[in-house]
């Protein structure tokens, strides 16, 4: 008899392999692309299996509000990718950061975050969150050291986004973790640490690995990268999950199995999507810092970024790759100088999201950032004429090309 082939541990497997693959390795019989499960409920065997989930057990199941099929693949594969004991699939990102936040606090709890959020992540801690009677403190990536000093016992989570939508800031993953447990013991508990991922993706950066307990990230962006699926993803402890999976089934934010069939479809190409628009991001952003009609770029990856430093040490960062997809740029005349720009533009599309194969661009104080003031954007660093550009996997040279002839168009 010949001997048995060994496959290698789903865990020791590359990225791109767990992203195709999940932990279907080796020979079996069946579809190459995971079927969609269309069903809103499931057959028993018996009333045994009735007992088992009422148990406990989640293996069962039971209604596609729970738990499904299809939704369960791309969840197990995300937690593979990234290092977690469980993910759980999200209908929207905003769902995952909301689930994330009530899994651990309740009325009379405080949140402490980093001031540079995603807009919608913000206006839910300024507008939604009090109405719970939680409260949310800021702290400045500047002067973490501070963090302890705002810590009491009403504190349950430290939250943060790294980059910044938009300004590209990065947060210092280690700092915010050593601060977070030395005062611990200051607020009588453990303090779960949130960070969303979203702009760095996994390709570049990974949260987990700093000690951070949660990481999220909206699925729409370059987990499906095809601007055609919208999701949200928490990855975190078997713990975790179950108080998320709570908020999941009762708020109900669960995925389509067939937002979740795109969205594993789309993670079979993920990270060359990703390594692409990291390289034609970082081009891209060297022909715009030299460019005389824009007043500044920001972008990890160049020298001039105020964090690049720390970008190189928590970043992927190396031969040009490894800095993300996502760049901002400011131009002479607020808001209407961005319009024209904007408007001038023939290859890259004018549209507020980011993380597809097609390059897009916003107005962030008509976009991500509407409706604060100008103190607030004072504080998230936004000014007026400021365009976020999610760079694409178009021919670089033609994205230099039309962005050179939009800032030029623009005065004359």
């Amino acid at each position: 008899m010949g001997r048995t082939a060994r496959f290698p541990r789903p865990e020791s497997t590359a990225l791109a392999t767990q992203a195709i693959h999940g932990r279907s390795l080796g020979p079996r019989r069946g579809p190459v692309a995971p079927p969609i499960i269309q069903s809103s409920t499931y057959r028993f065997a018996d009333s045994a299996d009735a007992v088992r989930y009422a148990r406990g057990d989640d293996s069962v199941y039971v209604y596609t509000r729970y738990h499904n099929p299809t939704v369960r693949e791309v969840e197990e594969r995300l937690a593979l990718m990234v290092g977690a004991e469980r993910a759980l699939v999200f209908s929207s990102g905003m769902a995952a950061i909301s689930a994330a936040v009530l899994a651990v606090a309740r009325t009379g709890d405080t949140l402490i975050s980093t001031p540079g959020l995603y807009g919608g992540t913000y206006r839910f801690f300024r507008d939604i969150l009090p109405r719970y009677g939680i409260a949310v403190r800021y702290v400045s990536p500047a002067n973490l050291a501070a963090l302890p000093r705002l810590v009491d016992r009403s504190v349950r989570a430290v939250y943060l986004e790294t980059p910044t939508n938009p300004t590209l800031d990065l947060v210092d993953l280690r700092a915010v973790v050593q601060a977070t447990r030395r005062a611990e013991k200051k607020a009588g508990h453990r303090i779960v640490i949130m960070a969303d991922n979203t702009f760095a993706t996994v390709v570049n950066q990974n949260p987990l690995r700093f000690g951070v307990d949660v990481l999220l990230e909206s699925c729409t962006k370059y987990l499906g990268g095809h601007s055609d699926l919208v999701g949200g993803m928490v990855a975190a402890s078997e713990e975790f999950i179950r108080l998320a999976h709570t908020q999941l089934k009762y708020f109900g934010g669960c995925t389509d199995p067939f937002a979740a069939f795109l969205l594993a479809r789309s993670l079979a190409t993920f990270e060359v999507r990703v390594q692409r628009q990291n390289r034609n991001a970082m081009e891209l952003a060297h022909f715009l810092e030299r460019h005389g009609r824009v007043r500044r770029v920001l972008y990890p990856g160049l020298p001039s970024h105020p964090h690049h430093a720390l970008a190189r040490a928590q970043m992927r960062g190396s031969g040009g790759d490894g800095y993300g997809g996502m760049l901002t740029i400011e131009v002479p005349g607020g808001a209407r100088g961005a319009v024209r720009v904007v408007d001038s533009l023939r290859v890259a599309v004018n549209a507020m999201s980011l993380g597809g194969v097609e390059t897009l661009v916003s107005i962030p104080v008509y976009s991500s950032h509407v409706q604060m003031t100008r103190e607030e954007l004072r504080r998230h660093g936004v000014t007026p004429g400021m365009i976020r550009i999610s760079v694409g996997l178009e021919s670089v040279e033609d994205l230099k090309g039309d962005f050179d002839q939009a800032l030029r168009r623009r005065t004359r």
